[in-house]
C-alpha cells in the first residue's frame, strides 16, 4: 500500500473563458507543481470546486491530472458524494483511472451518527484497494469526526490517513494515540504546527501558489526537529561532519538525513574555511 508523506497541495480546477475545464492549464499547472518539488497532488477538494462539476467534469479533472503526473508524484482523488452508492461509484472510477487514493468528507447533509459514518467509509473501503484520506473539515461538512470517531474509522482496511482540518492541532497527537498509530494524519490548516505535532503530511491550500516553499517546510521540520541531530546532519551536508550526537541522543534516519541534503541543496549552503 502507498506511503504518502509530505506536503500535498489541495488543487484549485481551472476553468476558461466559457467556465468550461480548462485541460491545457490544468496539465501546465500540474507539471509546474511537481517541477517546483510538490509532494502530491489532491484534486477535486473543497479548494477544487466539486460541488460545481458535473460527473463528466470529475472524471475529466481526475484522468488529466492522474496521467500528467505519471506517477511523479502520488495523486489521490476527491471522491466525496451524500450517497454513499455515489462515493462507492466515483472511488472505484478514480483507482480505475490510476489513482494512488482517494480523499473523501464524510456525508455532509445528513448529520450521520457514528454508525452510519463507521458504515459510509467501510462501505467505500470494501469496494476498493487503493488507501482512503478520511477528510475531517466541520465547518463545511455538519459533522466533526473527534479522535475517538477516527480511532475507530481507523479499524477500517483502507482508512489509513485523515485530513485533520481544525483548529485544535493537539487533535494530531490524539488520534495518533487513539488509533495505535494506524491512522496516520495529515495537517488540513495549521502546516507547520501539525508537522511538530507528528503529523506525516499537510493537505494544504497555501502550496497552490507557493508550492516548493510549502514543502520545504515539511524537509526543515524532518531535519531539525532533534534539534542537534538536526543541526548535525546539516553540518555533515554542507561539507563539514561533526559525527553523531552522543546517546541518549539518537542520529537522524535516512529520511532526515536526505531532508538536510536536500535543504543544503536548495540554498546553496557550504562551509567555507580558511587555512593558515
Amino acid at each position: 500500500m502507498a506511503d504518502f508523506r509530505g506536503t500535498y497541495t489541495i488543487m484549485v480546477t481551472p476553468f476558461d473563458a466559457d467556465g468550461a475545464v480548462d485541460v491545457p492549464t490544468l496539465e501546465r499547472y500540474v507539471d509546474w507543481q511537481i517541477e517546483s518539488g510538490i509532494h502530491g497532488l489532491i484534486p477535486l477538494g473543497s479548494t477544487g470546486e466539486f460541488m460545481s462539476m458535473s460527473d463528466d467534469e470529475i472524471e475529466l479533472v481526475a484522468k488529466t491530472v492522474i496521467d500528467r503526473a505519471a506517477g511523479r508524484v502520488p495523486v489521490l482523488i476527491g471522491t466525496t458524494a451524500e450517497d454513499t452508492r455515489a462515493a462507492v461509484r466515483l472511488s472505484r472510477r478514480a483507482e480505475a483511472q490510476g489513482a494512488d487514493g482517494v480523499m473523501v468528507l464524510p456525508p455532509f447533509y445528513c448529520t450521520p451518527t457514528d454508525d452510519e459514518l463507521f458504515l459510509h467509509y467501510k462501505t467505500i473501503s470494501d469496494a476498493i484497494g487503493i488507501p482512503i484520506m478520511v477528510y475531517n473539515n466541520p465547518a463545511v461538512a455538519n459533522v466533526d469526526l473527534k479522535p475517538p470517531l477516527v480511532a475507530r474509522l481507523s479499524q477500517i482496511d483502507n482508512c489509513r490517513y485523515i485530513k485533520e482540518s481544525t483548529l485544535e492541532v493537539t487533535r494530531v497527537r490524539d488520534i495518533m494515540r487513539l488509533s495505535d498509530g494506524r491512522m496516520a494524519v495529515f495537517g488540513g490548516i495549521m502546516g507547520f504546527e501539525s508537522y511538530v505535532e507528528g503529523a506525516v503530511g499537510w493537505a494544504a491550500v497555501p502550496s497552490n501558489g507557493a508550492p516548493g516553499e510549502m514543502a520545504r517546510l515539511y524537509d526543515l521540520v524532518m531535519a531539525g526537529q532533534s534539534y542537534v541531530a538536526g543541526t548535525k546532519a546539516l553540518l555533515a551536508a554542507m561539507g563539514l561532519p561533526v559525527g553523531a550526537p552522543r546517546p541518549p541522543r539518537l542520529p537522524l534516519g535516512a529520511e532526515g538525513i536526505a531532508a538536510a541534503k536536500r535543504l543544503v541543496d536548495e540554498l546553496g549552503l557550504k562551509i567555507r574555511t580558511t587555512t593558515a
